[in-house]
Formats: C-alpha cells, sequence, structure tokens
C-alpha cells in the first residue's frame, strides 16, 4: 500500500510539472547550461520540497539544522532510537503466525508513539538537564525498521543559574 501511495504522488508530480513552475528553477538552468544540449537532457521531473525524502526536501532539512547550529551551537547529545518488533504493543496485536514485517502501518503507529513518549520523558522530565533545543528525524532501517537521530541542546551552566 505504502508503494502505491508513492506511486500515485510521484504520478501527480509528473503530471502537474507545469504547475509548478519548474523551468525557473535555478539548477535545473546551471544543469542545462552546463550540458551544453538541452536535447540530452530527456524530459525533467523536478520533486518539489513538499516530497519528503527528495533531493530539495533534504536540502531545506540540512539548511534547518545549519541554522539551529548557527543560533544555539553545536549539539550537545545525540541520542538514536530505534524501534523493536517485540515491543509488547506490536506482538499482542499480531496474528498467529503473522510476522512484524506483514504490519508496516502497526509498526508504524507504536513507532510514533513510543517517540513521542521518549521525547516527553526527555524535554518534561528534564532526564539530562533542562534542554532548550531539540531536533529529530525518523528514517527506515534497511530491514524496514523505523528509528529516529535526535539532536539535543542542553542548558549551559550559566543560562541554567538565569
Amino acid at each position: 500500500m505504502a508503494a502505491k501511495m508513492e506511486s500515485e504522488r510521484l504520478g501527480f508530480i509528473k503530471l502537474n510539472q507545469s504547475k509548478r513552475r519548474t523551468d525557473s528553477y535555478i539548477h535545473l538552468r546551471d544543469g542545462l547550461r552546463s550540458d551544453g544540449d538541452p536535447r540530452n537532457a530527456g524530459k525533467p521531473c523536478i520533486l518539489p520540497s513538499c516530497y519528503t525524502g527528495g533531493p530539495r526536501y533534504m536540502h531545506e532539512r540540512t539548511q534547518d539544522a545549519m541554522t539551529y547550529v548557527r543560533h544555539y551551537g553545536r549539539p550537545d547529545l545525540f541520542v538514536t532510537f530505534t524501534c523493536n518488533p517485540k515491543w509488547v504493543e506490536i506482538t499482542r496485536e499480531l496474528f498467529p503466525g503473522q510476522q512484524y514485517s506483514h504490519r508496516p502501518d502497526l509498526i508504524a503507529r507504536v513507532f510514533r508513539l513510543q517517540l513521542c513518549k521518549i521525547m516527553d520523558f526527555i524535554l518534561k522530565g528534564q532526564v539530562f538537564e533542562r534542554v532548550k533545543c531539540n531536533m529529530y528525524t525518523v528514517e527506515s532501517q534497511k530491514r524496514g525498521l523505523p528509528h529516529a537521530h535526535i539532536l539535543l541542546w542542553l542548558n549551559d551552566k550559566v543560562d541554567a543559574i538565569k
């Protein structure tokens, strides 16, 4: 089902390229200029920045992270949080003989709930110290399980006293 949804999204983007004014994209013009022959370019299909996982999306996320670093400095902690297919919330919902890989919907929902729970624990429980800023990204591993990379900026000792 996920592949079908992805295919539909890509089809929509491909059919609506004229509405996105893709001819005004700077990188596309630079690529055509450097190649010299626009006939060799084929028919370009530019992915918008709202397409999750696309190069423009990743570039925007990188720029966001750099803005955090410029404003808050380097992050103090890097935490990874990985989905465990043996979590009780997952195993009790599986039918007999069913594997976790048969239920990506269940995996995604449980992981999201667990991620929200651990972020609340870190931010509100003040496990490390008082967190002044955080950001995270969720990716899929090769075996299909999601995991999150979490960056935490902690308050300095001077800021904590104020």
